[in-house]
């Protein structure tokens, strides 16, 4: 189980809108400067994310929700977004290569197979959706923000 904890932001009639954070390490260690990895993650976004999960138990803004899901079925999705229109790509510029020798067409083809492996990666994501397995499970709620009060004594 992949695990994430989560800040709610909102809740309302069982719908908690949760806001959570990349937990990558990158940029705490040396290499930094010369890294691929770190590289990417300063192109990308700032690394917040929102999710809308149903949980029935009133919860307040600030609360602290650990969210998890499946390690099998996040692997059929990544295998399903990155390998089907690469597949695609490739099937579609072999299939062309074999009819046609003009390489501009080849290229076509192969462009036209990643575009339809998307496409088909999409419908499956799609369907996968109103799946049980696919879907986030809460597994811990924190005490809300107010619940634990410090006094200092002098």
């Amino acid at each position: 189980m992949v695990k994430e904890w989560a800040t709610v932001i909102h809740w309302q009639q069982g719908r908690a809108l949760l806001r959570y954070g990349s937990s990558s390490g990158c940029g705490s260690c040396q290499a930094r400067a010369t890294c691929g990895s770190y590289l990417l993650n300063k192109l990308g976004s700032d690394g917040i994310h929102q999710l809308e999960l149903e949980i029935l138990q009133p919860l307040q803004p600030g609360q602290k929700v650990e969210v998890g899901i499946p390690e099998g079925s996040l692997l059929r999705s990544a295998l399903l977004v990155y390998l089907t229109p690469l597949i695609g790509l490739f099937l579609g510029g072999a299939l062309l290569q074999l009819w046609i020798t003009n390489q501009l067409w080849v290229f076509c083809g192969g462009v036209l197979g990643g575009a339809l492996g998307f496409f088909f990666a999409r419908g499956v994501a799609t369907y996968w959706d109103n799946r049980q397995e696919y879907q986030p499970v809460v597994l811990q709620i924190g005490l809300p923000p107010d619940a634990i009060h410090i006094q200092q004594r002098e």
